[in-house]
This record gives C-alpha cells, structure tokens and sequence, in this order.
C-alpha cells in the first residue's frame, strides 16, 4: 500500500521509524525489535538507510521482512550524497524488486572528512536530484521527503528553507515528514508558513520520545530542535533516574501527540529508535484515542 493512501484518510493513525543494524552479528536482535513493533500494527513503518549509507544494504532485509510477515507497509530510505548514478541506480532496482512501494528520498549525510570537499563533480548534490531521479524510473513509488521545521541546520533563513521546500516538493514528493521537535507550536506555525508558500502535500510530524538524559544532546546536534523550559525541567528533574526519564520522556511525547490530535492533525510519525516497549507504551496511551 502506498503511503500516500493513508494520509488522505481522515483517521487518526500512528507511525513507527526503526534503523537497520550496523552488523550481520546484530541483525536477528535488530529483526526481532522491528518485529516486535510491526506486531501492534502501525499505519507504517520506516527504515533508514544507516549514517553515511553504512548499514544500507540491511534496509531492505528489514523493509521487507516487516511487509512479507506482518502486512505493515514500509517507507525504505534511500540517501543519494557521494553516490554514482549507477550506485542510486542498482538501489532502485533492489527497491523494486523487494516489492516495497514507498521511498523516503534524502540527500543524506555527508561522510565523515568530506564536510569541505568540493562536490561539484558529484552526482547528486541534493535530495531533489535523488526524487527527480526516482520520478523518472519505471516504478511508480510513493516519494516522501524531510523537512525542517526550525530551519534545516545548513539554512539561514527559514524563508530559503521553505523555498528549497517548495522545489523538491514540485520535482514530485508526495508526503513530508518532519525532523523531531518538541514544543507543537513550532510545528504548527511551520505548517501555516509552508502552506501560504503552496506546499499542500501531507505533512506528518515526527515526535522523539528522549528516554534518557543522553539521548538530549544528540538529539539537539541532529535536528538543532529547541527545547521547551517545561522540558529542561523534566530532564534536570529525573535525568539522572533512568526509570523516571524513560516513563516521563513517554509521558512528553504523548502529551505531544494528543495536542496533534486535538489540532486535527491526523498522523503522527514516532522515531521509536527500534525500542518496542516505547512504542507500545505510547500505542497504549492513546489506545482509545486511536481505538487500538
């Protein structure tokens, strides 16, 4: 099922991210997580491709396993930075043929060392040249891009930002999902922006539950998100409890969500950092609300 047909559904929905492993050794404790979650039967769930492509070959092992045991649709990632046209080329083909319908196109991080080189002779500068690239191959897939709403860290202003935005969501992305944030009227105000811009795609949020104090600064360092005093409080308070942290940082995000619900917001994406028992307990939480 194409993603896409779930978002124009006016039905309150949850979504689960989880990561491939970074080796073979790791991947039946990895498969087995990602199980786990598949088995509350979320609207979909994503796999990324792994920091600088390095654990991308097992993406689709999962993506697949996921949709081949469980029925869940699947959003595989796919980065293009520092790929050749055949490298991105041979992914595609390999997409196709798992059968898996939904690619999330993203330009991905630039490696380690490479943050100065010059990149003018590469083949994909940005996640548009990777969204133009899939529109143009013989598969009709369901394209969803990243957004930022607090700018995108390499931005200045927000108005480039939603402009860049604009141009990738006209080169044929289907759906955006939002890097994490944690005060909702960030997300809300970003939403009244981009669609005064005349970006109409489905925007789907995506809520980070930080169980524990560590997760904070790589968390501020990956998406640059402003953190709410309610928040600091919540991590001075019980961060130094890993319990606490864990069951409090729970409590955040689905406070989160159901003010995302009450806005008419209809699907929520949750990067569940391949932890089943924080999807469940989130699922758990709004088990009316959801009616699961």
């Amino acid at each position: 099922m194409k993603i896409i047909d779930l978002l124009t559904q006016e039905k309150l929905s949850l979504s689960f991210e989880v990561f491939p492993p970074k080796t073979e050794t790791n991947f039946e404790s990895v498969k087995n997580a990602t199980e786990e979650i598949a088995k509350l039967r979320p609207a979909f769930m994503s796999v990324t491709y792994g920091a600088g492509g390095g654990t991308s070959k097992y993406t689709l092992d999962i993506a697949k396993n996921i949709k081949e045991m469980y029925d869940v649709p699947t959003l595989a990632h796919l980065t293009c930075v520092s790929s050749s046209k055949e490298m991105v080329q041979q992914k595609i083909e390999e997409i196709k043929a798992a059968g898996i319908q939904n690619v999330m196109a993203l330009r991905g991080d630039i490696p380690a060392g490479m943050e100065d080189a010059d990149r003018s002779h590469w083949d994909y500068q940005y996640a548009i040249d990777l969204i133009r690239e899939l529109k143009a191959s013989d598969v009709d897939f369901c394209i969803g891009g990243a957004c930022y709403p607090e700018v995108h860290p390499e931005s200045v202003h927000q108005k480039d930002d939603i402009k860049r935005l604009k141009e990738k969501v006209d080169a044929g992305c289907d759906f955006l999902t939002t890097q994490m944030f944690f005060d909702n009227n960030l997300f809300y105000n970003f939403l009244y922006k981009i669609r005064e811009a005349g970006i109409t795609v489905p925007v789907i949020p995506g809520i980070m539950p930080i169980t524990n104090a560590n997760q904070i600064e790589r968390a501020l360092k990956l998406s640059g998100s402003f953190m709410p005093q309610r928040f600091k409080s919540i991590a001075d308070k019980f961060g130094s409890d890993s319990a606490a942290m864990k069951q409090a940082g729970i409590a955040y995000a689905t406070d989160q969500i159901i003010d995302l619900y009450a806005n008419d917001i209809y699907n929520v994406h949750v990067y569940s950092m391949n932890k089943p028992e924080v999807a469940e307990k989130i699922q758990s939480n709004l088990s009316d609300i959801i009616g699961k």
